[in-house]
């Protein structure tokens, strides 16, 4: 049996690596998408994605529960609403940088506190009304440039930031029935063929000389990023609180701004400066206790 500071230990380094995967994220599809269009891209990445939640679930001996009818409506709600929120995330970086992305998707926070505290009336605190203020001032900063031109890709990365709690929430109601690696498997199976369909009707289909410029990214996405990052940060919530952990995700849009500095020389701007640490911090207090 682990001890308690075996297990927050443990939780704790598997939310470290989890932030340095999320950070690589919007930097590496970014690369995919100078040959790739989005919802291809994204179609792409989330098979190998179900590859390894399927084999993470065969290994864990629970793929009968695949086939428990009574988890599929929340499965299906939440399937439906994240797949819905990283098209738009694929669509947003298609015209924003991934610098903007890993800032603004924080604003997830914030949609949960006007979900679930202003609208559901679950009580709050001065302290959580203070985080949304910072939230939403950090994200005005990035979303109004100096111009007052919105860009279409925050617009959209904001828009999945708005769907991203109503998901989990379905999501933490399957968790109640079946395993993570159910929930997460089911999520993917259920994104491949809506995609598919999606991508012959939106987009022209992509060359596979393209797919093969680009294929390395593909697969580390799809088996690291966007497969074993999300293990290990269900990993890493259930042997920490949610209030270290959401504090652990401000490493994100720093590992984020880092990594697009080293492959794509871009330094971050002064917006981008400014609005990262009222978002952040606003996160942070909104994740705390009352």
């Amino acid at each position: 049996m682990q001890k308690p500071q075996s297990a927050e230990r443990i939780g704790e380094l598997s939310l470290l690596a989890f932030t340095f995967f999320e950070g690589w994220f919007p930097v590496l599809t970014l690369l995919i998408l100078q040959y790739l269009s989005p919802i291809y891209t994204y179609l792409l990445t989330v098979c190998f994605a179900s590859l390894t939640f399927l084999t993470v679930l065969i290994m864990q001996g629970k793929l009968a529960q695949l086939i428990q009818f009574s988890a599929y409506r929340p499965m299906l709600l939440s399937a439906s609403l994240m797949s819905l929120a990283f098209i738009f995330i694929y669509v947003g970086l298609t015209w924003t940088s991934a610098g903007n992305m890993s800032i603004l998707i924080f604003l997830q926070f914030f949609f949960s506190f006007i979900y679930f505290n202003v609208i559901g009336r679950e009580p709050f605190s001065r302290q959580h009304l203070l985080g949304a203020f910072l939230m939403a001032f950090g994200a005005l900063i990035i979303l109004f440039p100096e111009n007052w031109t919105v860009n279409r890709g925050d617009l959209f990365i904001v828009m999945a930031s708005a769907i991203a709690p109503i998901a989990n929430y379905y999501q933490k109601q399957a968790r109640q029935q079946v395993s993570s690696s159910t929930v997460l498997t089911f999520r993917s199976f259920f994104a491949i063929p809506v995609l598919y369909i999606l991508a012959v009707i939106m987009e022209t289909e992509p060359q596979w000389q393209a797919i093969e410029q680009v294929w390395i990214y593909i697969v580390i996405c799809g088996v690291l990023l966007m497969g074993l990052s999300k293990i290990l940060w269900l990993e890493g919530i259930h042997r920490i609180s949610i209030t270290k952990a959401s504090a652990m995700m401000a490493l994100i849009p720093v590992f984020t701004l880092f990594f697009s500095w080293l492959l794509f020389n871009t330094m971050p701007d002064t917006r981008q400066l400014m609005a990262i640490v009222p978002v952040i911090y606003g996160g942070y207090l909104l994740t705390r206790s009352i």
